[in-house]
């Protein structure tokens, strides 16, 4: 497994500078926290970086699901199919991932 050491981390473990971010980060980051990253897991990363692209920002808990059904449909933006992605926190991880911060109701 690739080090992270390179990586410029704030407190709880999020990348400060996106540009270092990789998909070998994304998934060192996921095998470290025990999780192997499939396909729909890197449909919502990718969602997350493009959702901060265009707004600057990641949505809260409420309209993080809401989001992702807009985008992506009904049932990928469940909280139990998010929760089968994300174990630990749909939105925490997803953000975490995709190399954004840690979202502000996280902390």
């Amino acid at each position: 497994m690739d080090s992270l050491e390179h990586l410029t981390l704030d407190e709880f473990g999020f990348m400060k500078d996106r540009t270092q971010w990789s998909e070998r980060v994304a998934t060192t980051f996921a095998e470290k926290d025990g999780l192997i990253l499939s396909p729909a897991h890197w449909e919502i990363i990718l969602f997350m970086q493009s959702y901060y692209d265009q707004y600057n920002h990641q949505p809260n808990a409420r309209l993080f699901g809401q989001a992702i059904k807009k985008q992506l449909g009904a049932d990928k933006g469940s909280s139990i199919y998010l929760y089968t992605l994300f174990p630990d926190g749909p939105l925490k991880y997803a953000n975490k991932y995709a190399g954004l911060p840690i979202p502000p109701s996280c902390i």
